[in-house]
């Protein structure tokens, strides 16, 4: 669980399309360190949106973001910094097909961080075997299932040593029977203190591991709490409705 620093803020964050299509309409969120957040509502919402705004994949248009209290929407910070402190594993993958597992694993820690290719092997080597993995580094992407990809994904991202890790819904792609591995990773995770942001669909998920929940539509943000108050607690109409869907 967190020790209440909080490590992401942002005020206000807006996004706008064509000027008049609010993707995201004043978000304010708080994330703290060693804390799960899982990010839910209907499609359209504004999930991916905020979510990959806080390393600016998505350009705002409004607000402010603040990581670390380093504003990630001042033009002269260190975008790069940024993005190496907060992984990010998508929802394709986004595996260069080209290339071993090993590969793909190590290429960004030694031109990034400057690691030897020893150290980097060492450590890729060592992530893929805690997720089940260890005979695959010579593998090819094209060799692996749905879940393998998505589990190299995630071990790819923290190859990096990043402080926070974000997932863009990471199991919508995935066929059912292969979701469960991967979300297992996700809950090691959380175990062990990482801080999350999580985009998904996984309900279950979302009871078990998260610390606060988020629900949004039309890009705003309609109710936050602990598991509890967004599954069985909650006053808002739209939210029920949703849940009475998707549960």
């Amino acid at each position: 669980m967190n020790d209440n620093k909080v490590v992401i803020k942002t005020q206000n964050l807006s996004k706008c399309f064509k000027s008049t299509i609010h993707a995201l309409n004043n978000v304010n969120a708080e994330i703290k360190k060693g804390e799960v957040v899982v990010v839910i509502g209907p499609s359209g919402s504004g999930k991916s949106t905020f979510l990959r705004s806080l390393t600016r994949l998505e350009e705002p248009t409004g607000g402010h973001i603040y990581f670390d209290d380093i504003d990630v929407t001042d033009h002269k910070t260190d975008l790069n910094m940024i993005r190496r402190r907060m992984g990010m594993v998508f929802q394709q993958f986004n595996l260069f097909p080209h290339m071993t597992v090993l590969r793909n694993m190590t290429l960004a820690p030694m031109k990034l961080l400057k690691m030897s290719k020893t150290e980097a092997e060492e450590k890729a080597i060592s992530l893929l075997k805690r997720v089940g993995l260890g005979d695959r580094a010579n593998a090819y992407p094209s060799q692996l299932s749905g879940g393998q990809k998505q589990r190299v994904a995630i071990v790819r991202a923290l190859c990096m040593n990043p402080e926070v890790l974000l997932f863009d819904e990471p199991t919508s792609a995935l066929d059912p029977e292969m979701v469960g591995e991967v979300l297992d990773v996700m809950k090691e995770l959380a175990k062990e203190g990482m801080t999350m942001v999580v985009v998904t669909h996984e309900m279950g998920f979302a009871r078990e591991v998260a610390d606060t929940v988020i629900f949004m539509d039309n890009g705003e943000i309609l109710a936050k709490g602990t598991p509890e108050e967004i599954f069985e607690k909650n006053e808002n109409q739209r939210l029920r409705d949703f849940l009475r869907k998707v549960l």
